[in-house]
Protein backbone atom coordinates (compact mmCIF):
# COMPACT_ATOMS: atom_id res chain seq x y z
CA UNK A 1 0.00 0.00 0.00
CA UNK A 2 1.03 3.67 -0.36
CA UNK A 3 1.46 4.05 3.37
CA UNK A 4 4.14 1.35 3.34
CA UNK A 5 6.36 3.67 1.18
CA UNK A 6 6.02 6.61 3.55
CA UNK A 7 9.02 7.32 5.79
CA UNK A 8 8.86 6.41 9.46
CA UNK A 9 7.38 9.26 11.51
CA UNK A 10 5.53 10.73 8.54
CA UNK A 11 2.27 12.42 9.66
CA UNK A 12 0.39 10.59 6.90
CA UNK A 13 1.85 7.26 7.99
CA UNK A 14 0.87 7.91 11.61
CA UNK A 15 -2.62 8.91 10.50
CA UNK A 16 -2.97 5.77 8.39
CA UNK A 17 -1.90 3.56 11.27
CA UNK A 18 -4.26 5.34 13.65
CA UNK A 19 -7.20 4.97 11.26
CA UNK A 20 -6.51 1.27 10.74
CA UNK A 21 -6.39 0.69 14.49
CA UNK A 22 -9.87 2.20 14.79
CA UNK A 23 -11.49 0.27 11.93
CA UNK A 24 -11.24 -3.22 13.43
CA UNK A 25 -12.52 -2.34 16.93
CA UNK A 26 -15.41 -0.43 15.37
CA UNK A 27 -16.30 -3.39 13.13
CA UNK A 28 -16.20 -5.66 16.17
CA UNK A 29 -18.46 -3.34 18.16
CA UNK A 30 -20.98 -3.14 15.30
CA UNK A 31 -21.02 -6.93 14.97
CA UNK A 32 -21.53 -7.28 18.71
CA UNK A 33 -24.39 -4.79 18.70
CA UNK A 34 -26.09 -6.63 15.84
CA UNK A 35 -25.76 -9.93 17.67
CA UNK A 36 -27.21 -8.44 20.84
CA UNK A 37 -30.08 -6.97 18.86
CA UNK A 38 -30.89 -10.37 17.36
CA UNK A 39 -30.79 -12.06 20.76
CA UNK A 40 -32.96 -9.33 22.25
CA UNK A 41 -35.47 -9.75 19.43
CA UNK A 42 -35.63 -13.52 19.82
CA UNK A 43 -36.06 -13.33 23.58
CA UNK A 44 -38.46 -10.45 23.41
CA UNK A 45 -40.76 -12.11 20.89
CA UNK A 46 -44.26 -12.99 21.87
CA UNK A 47 -43.54 -16.66 22.50
CA UNK A 48 -40.22 -16.48 24.34
CA UNK A 49 -39.44 -19.87 22.80
CA UNK A 50 -39.77 -21.69 19.52
CA UNK A 51 -42.24 -24.56 19.34
CA UNK A 52 -41.14 -25.67 15.89
CA UNK A 53 -43.22 -27.47 13.32
CA UNK A 54 -41.17 -30.57 14.07
CA UNK A 55 -42.32 -30.35 17.68
CA UNK A 56 -45.93 -30.48 16.46
CA UNK A 57 -45.21 -33.40 14.13
CA UNK A 58 -43.70 -35.37 16.99
CA UNK A 59 -46.84 -34.73 19.05
CA UNK A 60 -49.05 -36.10 16.29
CA UNK A 61 -46.75 -39.10 15.86
CA UNK A 62 -47.04 -39.83 19.59
CA UNK A 63 -50.82 -39.97 19.22
CA UNK A 64 -50.52 -42.38 16.29
CA UNK A 65 -48.18 -44.57 18.32
CA UNK A 66 -50.67 -44.71 21.17
CA UNK A 67 -53.31 -45.78 18.69
CA UNK A 68 -51.07 -48.55 17.37
CA UNK A 69 -50.31 -49.78 20.90
CA UNK A 70 -53.86 -51.05 21.37
CA UNK A 71 -53.89 -54.68 22.53
CA UNK A 72 -57.46 -55.12 23.71
CA UNK A 73 -60.83 -53.92 22.55
CA UNK A 74 -62.05 -51.30 25.03
CA UNK A 75 -65.45 -53.03 25.11
CA UNK A 76 -63.82 -55.93 26.95
CA UNK A 77 -62.76 -53.53 29.70
CA UNK A 78 -65.98 -51.63 30.34
CA UNK A 79 -65.98 -52.68 33.99
CA UNK A 80 -62.64 -50.96 34.45
CA UNK A 81 -63.64 -47.58 33.03
CA UNK A 82 -63.10 -44.54 35.22
CA UNK A 83 -63.48 -40.79 34.93
CA UNK A 84 -60.02 -39.45 35.74
CA UNK A 85 -61.27 -35.86 35.57
CA UNK A 86 -58.74 -34.56 33.09
CA UNK A 87 -58.83 -30.71 33.37
CA UNK A 88 -59.69 -30.32 29.69
CA UNK A 89 -61.53 -27.03 29.99
CA UNK A 90 -58.61 -25.58 31.93
CA UNK A 91 -56.11 -26.78 29.32
CA UNK A 92 -58.09 -25.92 26.19
CA UNK A 93 -60.25 -23.06 27.43
CA UNK A 94 -57.96 -20.34 26.10
CA UNK A 95 -57.49 -18.64 29.48
CA UNK A 96 -53.90 -19.69 30.13
CA UNK A 97 -51.13 -17.13 30.06
CA UNK A 98 -47.93 -17.98 28.23
CA UNK A 99 -45.92 -19.16 31.24
CA UNK A 100 -48.90 -21.14 32.56
CA UNK A 101 -49.43 -22.82 29.18
CA UNK A 102 -45.81 -23.90 28.89
CA UNK A 103 -45.81 -25.13 32.49
CA UNK A 104 -48.98 -27.18 31.85
CA UNK A 105 -47.59 -28.62 28.61
CA UNK A 106 -44.36 -29.58 30.30
CA UNK A 107 -46.21 -31.24 33.18
CA UNK A 108 -48.42 -33.30 30.85
CA UNK A 109 -45.45 -34.49 28.81
CA UNK A 110 -43.26 -35.16 31.85
CA UNK A 111 -45.95 -37.13 33.65
CA UNK A 112 -46.77 -39.07 30.47
CA UNK A 113 -43.09 -39.88 29.98
CA UNK A 114 -42.83 -41.06 33.60
CA UNK A 115 -45.97 -43.19 33.23
CA UNK A 116 -44.67 -45.00 30.16
CA UNK A 117 -41.17 -45.35 31.58
CA UNK A 118 -42.06 -47.73 34.40
CA UNK A 119 -41.26 -51.43 34.61
CA UNK A 120 -44.94 -52.34 34.57
CA UNK A 121 -45.46 -50.27 31.45
CA UNK A 122 -42.60 -52.07 29.72
CA UNK A 123 -44.30 -55.38 30.44
CA UNK A 124 -47.65 -54.17 29.11
CA UNK A 125 -46.79 -52.81 25.66
CA UNK A 126 -44.98 -53.69 22.45
CA UNK A 127 -41.34 -52.81 23.10
CA UNK A 128 -40.68 -51.14 19.73
CA UNK A 129 -43.77 -48.91 19.84
CA UNK A 130 -43.20 -48.07 23.50
CA UNK A 131 -39.60 -47.03 22.87
CA UNK A 132 -40.66 -44.82 19.98
CA UNK A 133 -43.26 -43.17 22.21
CA UNK A 134 -40.70 -42.58 24.94
CA UNK A 135 -38.29 -41.04 22.44
CA UNK A 136 -40.97 -38.72 21.07
CA UNK A 137 -42.02 -37.54 24.51
CA UNK A 138 -38.39 -36.99 25.47
CA UNK A 139 -37.77 -34.86 22.38
CA UNK A 140 -40.79 -32.70 23.17
CA UNK A 141 -39.64 -32.30 26.76
CA UNK A 142 -36.26 -31.09 25.55
CA UNK A 143 -38.00 -28.38 23.51
CA UNK A 144 -40.11 -27.28 26.46
CA UNK A 145 -37.17 -27.31 28.89
CA UNK A 146 -35.67 -24.51 26.81
CA UNK A 147 -38.99 -22.68 26.85
CA UNK A 148 -39.34 -22.93 30.62
CA UNK A 149 -35.92 -21.38 31.10
CA UNK A 150 -36.92 -18.42 28.94
CA UNK A 151 -40.43 -17.59 30.14
CA UNK A 152 -40.35 -18.62 33.80
CA UNK A 153 -38.40 -16.41 36.17
CA UNK A 154 -38.21 -16.55 39.93
CA UNK A 155 -41.61 -14.91 40.19
CA UNK A 156 -43.09 -17.85 38.25
CA UNK A 157 -41.54 -20.55 40.43
CA UNK A 158 -44.89 -21.18 42.15
CA UNK A 159 -46.62 -22.08 38.87
CA UNK A 160 -45.82 -25.75 39.35
CA UNK A 161 -47.60 -25.78 42.71
CA UNK A 162 -50.76 -23.87 41.88
CA UNK A 163 -53.59 -23.58 39.38
CA UNK A 164 -53.60 -25.51 36.11
CA UNK A 165 -50.26 -27.26 36.61
CA UNK A 166 -51.33 -28.53 40.02
CA UNK A 167 -54.58 -29.82 38.49
CA UNK A 168 -52.55 -31.82 35.97
CA UNK A 169 -50.37 -33.26 38.74
CA UNK A 170 -53.42 -34.37 40.68
CA UNK A 171 -54.86 -35.91 37.52
CA UNK A 172 -51.79 -38.09 37.06
CA UNK A 173 -51.71 -38.95 40.75
CA UNK A 174 -55.20 -40.39 40.32
CA UNK A 175 -53.95 -42.42 37.34
CA UNK A 176 -51.14 -43.98 39.38
CA UNK A 177 -53.53 -44.82 42.21
CA UNK A 178 -55.90 -46.44 39.69
CA UNK A 179 -53.14 -48.61 38.25
CA UNK A 180 -52.13 -49.76 41.71
CA UNK A 181 -55.72 -50.60 42.62
CA UNK A 182 -56.14 -52.57 39.39
CA UNK A 183 -52.76 -54.26 39.94
CA UNK A 184 -51.54 -53.07 36.56
CA UNK A 185 -53.88 -55.39 34.68
CA UNK A 186 -54.10 -55.47 30.89
CA UNK A 187 -57.50 -53.79 31.01
CA UNK A 188 -56.21 -51.08 33.31
CA UNK A 189 -53.43 -50.26 30.86
CA UNK A 190 -55.88 -50.27 27.96
CA UNK A 191 -58.11 -47.79 29.80
CA UNK A 192 -55.02 -45.68 30.47
CA UNK A 193 -53.93 -45.85 26.83
CA UNK A 194 -57.25 -44.34 25.74
CA UNK A 195 -57.02 -41.76 28.53
CA UNK A 196 -53.52 -40.73 27.51
CA UNK A 197 -54.67 -40.24 23.94
CA UNK A 198 -57.17 -37.71 25.27
CA UNK A 199 -54.60 -35.94 27.44
CA UNK A 200 -51.93 -35.76 24.73
CA UNK A 201 -54.51 -34.68 22.16
CA UNK A 202 -55.42 -31.74 24.40
CA UNK A 203 -51.76 -30.90 24.92
CA UNK A 204 -51.18 -30.95 21.15
CA UNK A 205 -54.10 -28.58 20.64
CA UNK A 206 -52.64 -26.21 23.24
CA UNK A 207 -49.20 -26.38 21.61
CA UNK A 208 -50.66 -25.52 18.22
CA UNK A 209 -52.71 -22.69 19.66
CA UNK A 210 -49.69 -21.31 21.47
CA UNK A 211 -47.62 -21.41 18.31
CA UNK A 212 -50.23 -20.09 15.88
CA UNK A 213 -51.37 -17.22 18.10
CA UNK A 214 -47.81 -16.13 18.78
CA UNK A 215 -48.19 -16.65 22.52
CA UNK A 216 -51.50 -14.75 22.82
CA UNK A 217 -53.62 -17.62 24.10
CA UNK A 218 -56.60 -15.38 24.68
CA UNK A 219 -56.96 -14.67 20.96
CA UNK A 220 -60.20 -16.03 19.50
Amino acid sequence: MASENLPQGSPRRRLSQHSSSRIFPMAFVLSLLMALALVSYSLGGSLGCDLSQNHMLIGRKNLRLLGQMRRLSPRFCLQDRKDFAFPQEMVEGGQLKEAQAISVLHEILQQSFNLFHTESSSAAWDTTLLEQLRTGLHQQLDDLDACLGQVMGEEDSALGRTGPTLAVKRYFQGIHVYLQEKEYSDCAWEILRVEMMKALSSSTSLQERLREMGGDLNSP
